[in-house]
């Protein structure tokens, strides 16, 4: 999917587990994992809006556009 997602970088650059993101965030740890591992098929702007909130980012810092060559397709 040429669309990468980059949920660990900004978690690692908060110093923040995956658990408190998704408690702080309000979905579940698995589907916080399904989203931050690029498997996630679409995410809902309320979603977007509470990581950019809670990891104090822009949408962009956590999602880039890659193409189809360099994502290995």
């Amino acid at each position: 999917m040429p669309i990468a997602v980059d949920i660990d970088v900004m978690l690692a650059r908060r110093k923040m587990s995956v658990g408190e993101l998704a408690d702080r965030v309000g979905i579940t740890p698995a589907n916080l994992a399904v989203l931050k591992n690029g498997r996630a098929k679409a995410v809902r702007f309320a979603t977007l809006a509470a990581l950019c909130e809670v990891l104090d980012c822009q949408p962009g810092d956590l999602l880039r556009w890659e193409a189809e060559e360099a994502a290995g397709g």
